[in-house]
Order: structure tokens, then sequence, then C-alpha cells
């Protein structure tokens, strides 16, 4: 490879500022929220706190989501990807910018819901076989997983004791949202990761008709969860797998009280 050629495969790779930025200032107003653990978890101030440093968590997650499929479906053979700008982690490279940062950031603003959104656009054909394709579908829940998993364990071991209840119900809050990530991602519905799992082993005349409506997948899932019976169920299950994550459902519910710091 060239110097030329090194320099352009950097500038492909490297974290963008946007992103940094993003993971600045979930950093900062996580110090912050520690540094008035004393302070009063009631006051606009501490709200707005709050919603920041969940809303840019959010983000990095959503980043970190996208990033997790562009990786694997790179390493799995599809060379166009850094081109494309999906390893620099930087949204407004995203194919769908508004499905996979804006409707997204609007659910959790207005609803409390990981929403989940699609982005990258991967050349399957350039994959090695349909168990990597498979894999590069699953890598993008299982960075909310992860991410879930360590916010639970953060809460869970006592290491936030000492950093106080703002900043533990915020921890708490962004846990629950990557929990309803997860879950509604790995659905198997038209359009969500979950069928991206299971359709490199489907016939391909099926995968075809089902390409046609996979584009509503999101709206047949925003109308499914809009049922009271299937959203109670929804909860219900995010909040069990919170429970075997070790984290307080008041924290969650006082951490969503405090992201809506207007209302």
């Amino acid at each position: 490879m060239s110097y030329y050629d090194q320099r352009a495969h950097a500038s492909h790779t490297k974290p963008s500022w946007i992103f940094l930025a993003f993971v600045a200032l979930f950093l900062g107003t996580g110090v912050a929220l520690w540094a008035e653990a004393t302070g009063d978890v009631r006051g606009i101030g501490t709200g707005l706190t709050v919603f920041l440093f969940v809303l840019a968590g959010w983000v990095v997650s959503l980043c970190l989501h996208e990033f997790g499929h562009a990786l694997t479906a790179y390493k799995g053979g599809d060379h166009t990807i850094p081109e494309k700008g999906y390893l620099t982690l930087n949204p407004l490279k995203y194919t769908h910018a508004v499905l996979s940062i804006v409707l997204p950031l609007v659910f959790v603003i207005l609803g409390g819901i990981g929403l989940p959104g699609g982005a990258v656009w991967v050349q399957r054909g350039l994959l090695r076989s349909k168990k990597i394709d498979s894999i590069v579908s699953a890598m993008g829940p299982a960075s909310n997983a992860l991410f879930a998993v360590i916010l639970g364990v953060l809460l869970a071991t006592g290491v936030l004791d000492n950093a106080g209840i703002a900043l533990q119900s915020a921890v708490a809050y962004l846990c629950m949202l990557q929990v309803t990530a997860t879950i509604l991602n790995l659905l198997p519905i038209p359009g969500l990761d979950g069928y991206g799992i299971i359709e490199p082993w489907l016939p391909p005349e099926y995968s075809r008709n089902i390409a046609k409506i996979a584009p509503f997948g999101i709206l047949l899932l925003f109308v499914l969860l809009l049922h009271p019976v299937i959203n109670r169920y929804f909860f219900d299950f995010v909040y069990w797998i919170l429970g075997l994550l070790g984290v307080d459902t008041l924290l969650v519910g006082l951490g969503s009280n405090l992201f809506r710091f207007w209302t």
C-alpha cells in the first residue's frame, strides 16, 4: 500500500469529530452529575444534564451499533465499507440518517423506547458466507446488549453508589433504552436485524418478495407497540431483563422523570 493509499485508508477509519464530540458530551455530563451528587435531583439544571447525558449516550450507542455492522462486514469480505465512511462512526455517513439517528432520538424523547433504525449499506454478495452475513446483522444488537450489560454492571456492583441518585438513575434509564433496542432489533421483522440474521438462509424467491415490504418494517413495529397489551408484555419483558442485570426499576422510573425535565 502506497503512502497516499495509507493516508486515504486512515481518513476512512479514523473516528470522526462528531462521534468524539458526543462521547465528550456523554462523559462530561456524567462527571457533572457525579459532581453534584449531593444536589437537589428535582432541579431543572439536573434534569437538563440528565437529558444531555442520556441523549449523548444514546447517540454513541447508535454509532457503535452501526459500527458493529460495518466492521464485521469489512472483515467478512465487503472491502467497500471504508470508502463509505462507515468505520469513522460518523452518523452523517449513514445511508438513512433520519431512520438511524433522528427517528430513534424522537422515540427516546417522546416514548422512552430504544427504537432501532437501518443505516449501513452492505454489499452482501461480497461476504464470504451465509454465516458471516448473519453475523453482520447480529453485531448491531450485540453492541446494544454489551452496552446494557456494562451499564448494569456499573449499577449492580456498587461502582456508582457514591455518584448520587441523579447519575445512577440516568445510567439505569439509558440501560433500559439499550435493552429495548436489543429486543426490538432481534425481532424477525423485515427491515430489522432479527430478520437480517435469518434472511441468508431463506429461499431467494422468498427473500425477494419480503424485500418489497422491508421498508415498512419500522412502521409495523410502531403499530404493534401502540397496542396496549403488546406494549405491556413488551415492557414486562424489558423489566425482567433489567432485573437479571441487577438494575433497580425505581431508578429507571426516576431517570425517565429527570430525562423529561420539561414536564
